[in-house]
């Protein structure tokens, strides 16, 4: 089988795959709103008939939550398994959008045309690049290049609570030799990236209370605990003036940056002013000593996600608040164990709550980082696949998210995973007006076909 038709096939059917793409991006299957359960399900629904439509023997699996919905090929060489998710982020604060989030366009930007709508880079956009290149080898030879499974997710935004379960109970299905992941970006505009290491993910909510009700804070300031007074000092010592994070044994499990690596990276030319004045700042505020890469991709993190206490609405009132709140997340790495820092991070929370007060928490995740090993031959010639396709060799690179899957191929189904994406910075993923650019997409599918071509031989 010859990869040119493919590519030919790909470049012709373009228009048709971005309506196919807009027609699943108007199905609002946002997983942690139980308002769109049924939204989902369609989304599941459509995946599992336009997989048939092309051959795959695809069905749509049960679960406690959302579907899973799963699919294979047969054939000959290799086992593949590519995994993506359907479920999509909420789209509040709405007004904020410049158009309905589920009445998706291809818009004309000053950076070419984009694909706007929310999930279309994140995951249906990324998700449907492989399935389009699945549809070209069909069309043209009528057979896929190796042996091909899908596994599609419902639950990703949503914490993926009936992942590991459903992972467990068909490891034998779901076992291949190796696992694609497409949820991930480019480096810069025009070198696509292969990734080796992602950050693992901590979430914990915490709620300190001191009085029973809110209090008149002339009658009562001064002599009453005020809550958010406990919770900002509890912040502000989560982090010395180092920028170090001062949770106790924090740091047990975490490396130092191989001299290989470090290399490998300054290499890249990362601009650290460029890539922060895009968010309208300039300087990097991560641990002293350490390089910009170092401090997105293998260094940890704690970062304060939201605060809320008291009066927040128009105006002013002058109450001690009854409680304040926090959401506060670590970004792991290395061999850090999420369930250790919980614990000592919630320690040194109860030994800084003062009498009068008390608090209560709520975890949300607990994730360790996942370090791929490329020496399966496939990520070379992955590698060498995607130099051909873009205007720059594809490079190894870390990432500063939390993919959790990744791992639990790894210590579930004992399988290596290739993480490589096509999305940009800008794209704008949980946030509104997110796009996914139509070159994007486009390449996407190019990629993949040269990878399955590549991978499969």
């Amino acid at each position: 089988m010859t990869l040119d038709p493919v590519l030919a096939h790909i470049d012709a059917d373009l228009p048709r795959a971005t309506e196919r793409l807009l027609e699943l991006l108007r199905i609002p299957s946002i997983s942690t709103d139980p308002a769109y359960k049924g939204d989902c399900d369609t989304a599941a629904d459509w995946l599992v008939a336009d997989l048939l439509s092309i051959g795959f023997n695809a069905s749509k699996r049960p679960t406690r939550g959302h579907p899973m919905v799963v699919a294979h090929s047969g054939g000959e060489g290799p086992h593949l398994l590519f995994y993506g998710h359907y479920d999509v982020q909420p789209v509040d604060p709405l007004n904020l959008w410049d158009r309905d989030p589920f009445d998706p366009q291809i818009e004309d930007t000053d950076n070419g045309r984009v694909i706007r709508g929310r999930g279309a880079a994140d995951d249906k956009g990324q998700l449907m690049t492989f399935i389009e290149a699945c549809r070209a080898w069909k069309s043209v030879h009528g057979t896929l290049p190796a042996n091909i499974s899908l596994f599609f997710e419902g639950e990703e935004e949503s914490g993926s609570p009936s992942l590991v379960p459903f992972m467990q109970e068909n490891a034998k299905e779901l076992t291949a030799d190796i696992a694609l992941i497409c949820d991930t970006g480019l480096y810069g505009e025009n070198t696509p990236a292969i990734i080796t290491q992602l950050r693992g993910l901590l979430g914990e909510e915490i709620t300190i209370t001191g009085p029973d009700k809110d209090l008149h804070s002339g009658m009562y300031g001064g002599i009453a605990m005020n809550p958010a007074r406990v919770l900002a000092k509890i912040i502000a010592a989560l982090h010395d003036d180092d920028g170090r994070i001062t949770v106790p044994d924090f740091y047990n499990g975490v490396p130092e940056l191989s001299n290989d690596l470090a290399a490998a990276w300054a290499n890249l030319h990362f601009d650290a002013k460029a890539f922060l004045g895009k968010v309208d700042l300039s300087e990097p505020a991560g641990e002293k000593g350490r390089s910009p890469l170092e401090m997105i991709w293998s260094r940890p993190t704690c970062e304060v996600n939201g605060i809320w206490s008291g009066y927040t609405g128009d105006g002013f009132k002058t109450v001690l608040p009854s409680r304040a709140h926090a959401k506060i997340s670590f970004r792991l790495v290395g061999q850090q164990d999420p369930h250790e820092i919980r614990n000592n991070f919630r320690k040194m929370v109860q030994d800084m709550v003062p009498v009068d007060c008390d608090v209560q928490f709520h975890g949300h995740g607990a994730s360790a980082a996942s370090q791929m090993t490329t020496t399966h031959p496939a990520f070379d010639r992955a590698r060498k696949a995607l130099s051909d396709e873009w205007p720059h060799p594809a490079a190894y690179v870390g990432a500063g998210g939390s993919i959790p899957i990744a791992g639990h191929f790894k210590d579930i189904l004992n399988m290596d995973a290739m993480l490589i994406g096509f999305g940009k910075d800008d794209d704008a993923i949980h946030s509104p007006n997110e796009k996914y650019d139509l070159s994007s997409f486009h390449k996407g599918m190019r990629s993949w076909a040269r990878i399955l071509d590549a991978i499969s031989k």
